[in-house]
């Protein structure tokens, strides 16, 4: 399962085979690389290495012959110009323990396709990474968008953002993971990308409770929209620059994740809006709902810097078997008649079709190559 063809083609590694890692992997090697992937199972590496398969996570999906895989992670690491990190967020330091031998003596950018946070730390997962592999946070970046697994692997269009403090980084990550299939854009910002990604799944949950429940499309285009906010300031509140939230890591996988019903975190909540309980539904996800991990810990950092978040809170209640799902519906619940303004934007009143210029913004972005008017 060693890397033999192909030798002018760059290497690079994914660690973590589950659907969007093996996706991830397939966009790279479409892209001109070589791609070894790490499993932690040595049949499913011998599998994706021999048949160019996942068929666990990615049925019906035939994978590019530059793809390998290994159980080893030694191997998987030999050589990499690039490391890709798609794990579990709660296990990510565990894992990284091993890794970090293997990539201390090279300069290879480490990416993140994570979305959450450290349930005991509250941490991003840059900050975990910075953490665990004591390296210089200029060589992480991360990747987020409305990036829906099977939709990718089925090579249907779509973008991301690639997010790293160095220019430098980003733009090196952005050119090996694009292909005619996959568009990469660059900022940045990583606290707003990072947040974007990990505050999106908890309003997916919202939705998918409010779906399981029954109810209609005003009820979850008022979540989304409210949802926006509260993703808004709180990334704001932790340093983000609210264009970030009004972009492809914010607005766009927000919409995806709402809407779709291949989001795991919008699964999730539809089982509970239909009835089912926390545990109930963890037994029947196959892979990592990362929204129900997070929640807890997303309104703990909310307390800390004072931003209220009534549509996480009202999901946190709904989990802990406190609300009934039927009585959800956050963005309308009030115990003060006081008349409040829309706060639409960063806090303010009165924005004036804020989320259509959200949307006009990502519209521009695609038409000036990348980049806003700001460079993100």
């Amino acid at each position: 399962m060693s890397r033999k063809q192909g030798s002018s083609r760059p290497r690079v590694t994914v660690i973590g085979a589950g659907s969007w890692g093996t996706t991830f992997g397939k966009i790279l090697a479409d892209g001109g690389a070589n791609v070894t992937m790490w499993a932690r199972r040595p049949e499913h590496a011998q599998e994706i290495a021999q048949a160019k398969r996942n068929s666990l996570y990615l049925p019906g999906i035939n994978l590019p012959r530059e793809m390998t895989a290994t159980h080893h992670l030694s191997e998987a690491l030999e050589g990499a110009e690039q490391v890709y990190l798609s794990i579990p967020s709660q296990a990510v330091r565990q894992n990284l323990k091993a890794v970090r031998p293997l990539v201390s003596l090279t300069d290879a950018p480490i990416v993140s396709l994570m979305k959450g946070v450290e349930r005991r730390t509250g941490l991003r997962m840059s900050q975990v990474i910075e953490q665990e592999l004591h390296c210089d946070p200029a060589r992480i970046a991360v990747a987020s968008g409305p990036n829906l697994a099977l939709e990718i692997a089925r090579e249907q269009p779509t973008a991301a953002v690639i997010s790293s403090t160095s220019q430098e980084t980003a733009d090196a990550v952005a050119r090996r993971a694009r292909n005619h299939y996959f568009r990469t854009f660059v900022n940045t910002d990583v606290i707003g990308t990072e947040f974007g990604g990990v505050l999106k799944n908890l309003i997916a949950v919202a939705i998918g409770i409010v779906d399981g429940v029954g109810y209609g499309e005003n009820t979850k285009a008022s979540i989304i929209t409210r949802g926006l906010v509260e993703m808004t300031d709180f990334a704001v509140a932790y340093g983000a620059q609210p264009e970030t939230l009004q972009g492809l890591a914010g607005l766009g996988d927000l919409i995806a994740t709402c809407q779709s019903p291949l989001s795991r975190n919008n699964t999730a909540g539809r089982l509970l809006g239909q009835g089912y309980s926390f545990q109930d539904v963890v037994k029947q996800m196959d892979q990592t709902a990362e929204g129900l991990a997070s929640v807890a810990p997303v309104l703990q950092l909310a307390r800390d810097v004072g931003v209220a978040m009534p549509i996480v809170e009202q999901v946190k209640m709904v989990l802990d078997g406190t609300m009934n799902p039927r009585d959800i519906a956050p963005h309308l619940t009030t115990d003060d008649d006081t008349p409040m303004g829309e706060r639409t934007q960063n806090g303010q009143a009165g924005g004036g079709g804020a989320l259509w210029r959200s949307l006009q913004r990502a519209l521009d972005q695609f038409r000036n190559g990348g980049r806003g008017p700001s460079g993100n």
